[in-house]
């Protein structure tokens, strides 16, 4: 359901809306604030996903490995070793 939302953004964002409606970038200042609001649920979605990242991290099983083992295995994966 579609409804309008009166907000008070500042110049700034508003001399910047106006610069992109100018540039030919978009039509209408709700096209602006939609595309920033897609920006936001993306950059927020993503930090949500990374978080989940570290936590399962966090929460596994640690391994001992050393960078003289690490690398030997890369090697022999890539058919580097003899």
């Amino acid at each position: 359901m579609r409804r309008n939302a009166s907000v008070t953004l500042g110049s700034h964002f508003d001399d910047f809306i106006d610069s992109q409606i100018a540039e030919g970038g978009f039509c209408s200042r709700s096209e602006v604030v939609r595309a920033g609001l897609s920006l936001l649920e993306m950059h927020q979605a993503k930090i949500k996903a990374l978080k989940h990242a570290i936590d399962v991290g966090l929460n596994s099983e640690s391994v001992e490995c050393s960078y003289e083992n690490f690398m030997s295995e890369l090697e022999q994966e890539d058919g580097l070793s003899a």
